[in-house]
C-alpha cells in the first residue's frame, strides 16, 4: 500500500504541474478575450494632451493612454487599434457604448457610473493657463465679472468650476486645439485643465504661463467597459508593474508629461 501511494504521488505531481502550466495560458487567453473581444484592443485617444496622445518632433506618437494601451495589447497577445476623438468625454461615451476597449482618464465618480476603472496610474495637478501680458497674475484675480474661463466641453473642469467661481464666466471649447484659437480671438482669458495639457498648450503660445498652485488633482486610471470587471485584477497588476519597473516614468518622459505626481497604491 505504501509503495502504491508513493507511485500515485510521483505520477500525480507532474500531472498537476502540467495542468498548472496549461492553466496559465488559458487564463491569459480568457482575459484577452474579455479585454479585447475582437482580438484587437481598441484604444481611445485624443490629440494634444500627454495624458492621451502627442507627437514628438519626429512625428512619433507618445502619451499615457497611447503607450499603456500598446503595452497592454502586447502583453495580451492581441493587436492594437488607436481610435481618435476630439475630447476625452467622447472616448468615455464610446467605452460606455462598447465601441472602445481602453483609455486612461480621470477616474471621477461621475465617469465611474459609465465605465469601470483600474487602480490609479498617477495623479496630476489641475491648473490655469493665461496668455502673454495677461492682467491675471494669481488665482485671486480670476473670479471677477467679465473674466472668461475656457474649459474643454464635457470635462471635469466644466462640471466643477461653475461652483467655484460665482462672477467669472465658464466658456466651453470643443477641444484643446480650438482653445488656443479662442485665446487669439479674445474669446477666453484663461484656460483650466490638467497641467500636462496646459504645459503642452503653453509650448505653442510663447509668453503664456501657468499660474502657481493648483485647484485639485486628477487621478488617472485605466477605463474599460462595464461588464468586464473580472479583468480588473489583471489591469491592477499591469499598472503596478508599469509603476515599479520604471516603464511609467519612461512613458511620461517620452510624452513630455509635466505636472504629475505618484499615485497612491490602493
Amino acid at each position: 500500500m505504501r509503495t502504491s501511494l508513493r507511485h500515485v504521488a510521483r505520477t500525480a505531481l507532474p500531472a498537476l504541474a502540467v495542468i498548472g502550466l496549461l492553466g496559465a495560458p488559458a487564463r491569459a487567453d480568457g482575459e484577452a478575450k474579455l479585454l479585447a473581444p475582437s482580438r484587437t484592443l481598441r484604444v481611445g485617444i485624443y490629440p494634444g494632451s500627454p495624458t492621451s496622445m502627442v507627437t514628438d518632433a519626429a512625428g512619433k506618437p507618445h502619451g499615457l493612454a497611447y503607450d499603456l494601451g500598446g503595452e497592454l495589447a502586447k502583453r495580451l497577445g492581441v493587436g492594437v487599434d488607436y481610435v481618435k476623438f476630439e475630447r476625452v468625454a467622447d472616448i468615455v461615451a464610446a467605452i460606455h457604448d462598447g465601441k472602445v476597449d481602453f483609455t486612461v482618464t480621470n477616474a471621477t465618480p461621475a465617469r465611474a457610473n459609465d465605465v469601470s476603472f483600474s487602480q490609479p496610474v498617477l495623479a496630476i495637478e489641475l491648473g490655469y493657463l493665461v496668455p502673454p501680458n495677461s492682467p491675471i497674475g494669481k488665482v485671486e484675480d480670476i473670479d471677477k465679472p467679465g473674466v472668461k474661463i475656457g474649459v474643454t466641453k464635457g470635462s471635469t473642469s466644466e462640471r466643477t468650476l461653475p461652483a467655484k467661481f460665482k462672477n467669472a464666466t465658464i466658456v466651453p471649447a470643443e477641444s484643446v486645439k480650438a482653445a488656443i484659437g479662442m485665446f487669439g480671438r479674445g474669446e477666453i482669458d484663461l484656460y483650466a485643465t490638467n497641467k500636462p495639457t496646459l504645459f503642452e498648450m503653453s509650448d505653442q503660445m510663447p509668453g503664456a504661463r501657468i499660474l502657481d498652485g493648483n485647484w485639485g488633482l486628477e487621478h488617472m486610471a485605466i477605463a474599460i467597459p462595464k461588464g468586464r470587471e473580472e479583468a480588473l485584477p489583471l489591469l491592477n497588476h499591469f499598472v503596478a508593474d508599469e509603476q515599479s519597473s520604471g516603464a511609467l516614468d519612461t512613458i511620461q518622459q517620452q510624452a513630455g508629461l509635466r505636472g504629475a505626481i505618484k499615485a497612491k497604491r490602493e
